[in-house]
């Protein structure tokens, strides 16, 4: 999966997807491209540098829960979100 745009990392909370920098629509391709790949159940991380008002829709349909992350917790200007799908 290295032709989605974006970084992306595993670490021991799941995987991390950062698509700070990245011109619309390359941050929801990133993210919904991992979301559907086989096995992946969560939970993302996401780290973006605005507010992803399109993929909310996205995620509810496609059976995915999303909680923002306080800024205090992140790097300056980064909104972080948690995806996860529930059991």
């Amino acid at each position: 999966m290295t032709s989605l745009p974006g970084t992306f990392w595993q670490e021991r909370d799941g995987l991390h997807v950062d698509v700070r920098g990245l011109e619309p629509p390359e941050p929801m391709v990133a993210i919904l491209g991992h979301l559907e790949r086989p096995g992946q159940s969560g939970p993302v991380t996401v780290h973006h540098d605005r507010n992803p008002i399109y993929l909310f829709p996205e995620l509810a349909e496609r059976g995915w829960t999303c909680q923002k992350i306080p800024s205090v917790l992140c790097d300056p200007g980064e909104i972080r979100l948690i995806l996860k799908r529930p059991s």
